[in-house]
């Protein structure tokens, strides 16, 4: 008996308000779901990197959100930052298994490295922002047209 009472319910409520508002209800809570979902696969995959895999991996690198930052990490130890078109230039090093940068204020500090593929989450080890973005070859002045708007040496 409660099934087709739930039925007439049901039927009454896609009668009364129109199928449209349960389909909207149902397709956002599924890509809610979805959203949520593929987040904490990746944030799972994640795995905190020694000082050994730091320095190789960082090594002739660049970290970019891929639209408003990227730091440029030479092998020979400097760093040149790029954010919203400034230039400011620094040094990176490993210390024990954390990675640090020497920037002007207020950038610079020590961080934990964790990976998933090319993902990396930098994690302040005092106060600041976690850091997120992607590890991937330089793109510099023989492919500013990725970089426009920032500035580059020689340029």
């Amino acid at each position: 008996m409660s099934q087709v009472v739930q039925t007439k319910t049901l039927s009454a409520v896609v009668r009364g308000r129109g199928a449209r508002p349960i389909i909207q209800f149902v397709g956002i809570t599924f890509l809610t779901l979805l959203v949520f979902e593929s987040g904490s696969t990746w944030a799972e995959n994640l795995k905190r990197l020694s000082g050994v895999q730091i320095r190789a991996r960082f090594s002739n690198m660049q970290l970019t959100d891929e639209v408003h930052w990227r730091e440029v990490y030479q092998r020979d130890g400097s760093v040149r930052s790029y954010s919203m078109g400034k230039l400011r230039t620094g040094k990176w090093f490993v210390r024990a298994d954390d990675f640090c940068v020497d920037l002007p204020e207020p950038d610079g500090g020590c961080y934990e490295v964790k990976s998933s593929g090319s993902r990396i989450v930098m994690t302040p080890k005092g106060t600041g922002l976690t850091i997120e973005g992607v590890l991937q070859p330089i793109s510099d002045a023989s492919n500013s047209a990725a970089w426009p708007n920032l500035p580059t040496r020689g340029r």
